[in-house]
């Protein structure tokens, strides 16, 4: 039973794969926290890009996204960009809900599951 771990810390990694399945940790902006939600979530979704490829997958091949928007406000900034960004032909399931951030400056975190 082989688990490998992507960009592993003392705290946790990026990535954990096991079986063909990655589980991606909380994907949140690094450069744009003083930008909006459409803005965060582009970067957001490009972090999540490099990780797939790093793992040898693909947005086509995400299976679940779970969304946290610190304000529900930002649900029609944050569908933009997701609108945008997501393979229309391979649709992952998505939940989106509000939550209180570790960071009061996101706006957005992201977790997927993908098939690797």
């Amino acid at each position: 039973m082989k688990i490998q771990r992507i960009q592993p810390s003392d705290r946790f990694c990026e990535v954990s794969i096991h079986n063909g399945v990655a589980y991606f940790a909380g994907q949140v902006p690094e450069t744009t926290v003083e930008k909006n939600a459409y803005e965060q979530t582009k970067e957001v979704l490009s972090l999540i890009d490099t990780l797939l490829a790093k793992i040898g997958s693909h947005k086509n091949k995400i299976l679940n996204a779970q969304v946290f928007l610190a304000n529900m406000q930002d649900y029609a900034q944050f569908n933009q960009a997701w609108d945008e960004w997501v393979d229309v032909e391979n649709p992952p399931s998505r939940a989106t809900v509000e939550a209180a951030l570790a960071l009061p400056q996101w706006k957005v975190e992201i977790v997927i599951t993908a098939a690797v």
